[in-house]
């Protein structure tokens, strides 16, 4: 039971959390890049430079600057 109300608590925030996305969109923000800003706040300071660097090389590597 308790398995199944968390479920239905999950199924209720994921909604919710589309909506403010909806919602965003429809102030003129773009969804996707606020899904990477979300995820990147999500990392601690050090994870974030580290995975900025690797792009930047890569980026680099690649001709793409």
């Amino acid at each position: 039971e308790r398995i199944e109300r968390l479920e239905e608590e999950r199924k209720g925030l994921a909604t919710d959390i589309k909506e403010i996305y909806a919602e965003a969109k429809g102030n003129g923000f773009d969804a996707k890049i606020l899904r990477m800003i979300v995820r990147l706040r999500k990392l601690n300071p050090a994870d974030r430079q580290e995975q900025d660097a690797l792009l930047e090389t890569y980026k680099s590597a690649l001709g793409m600057e």
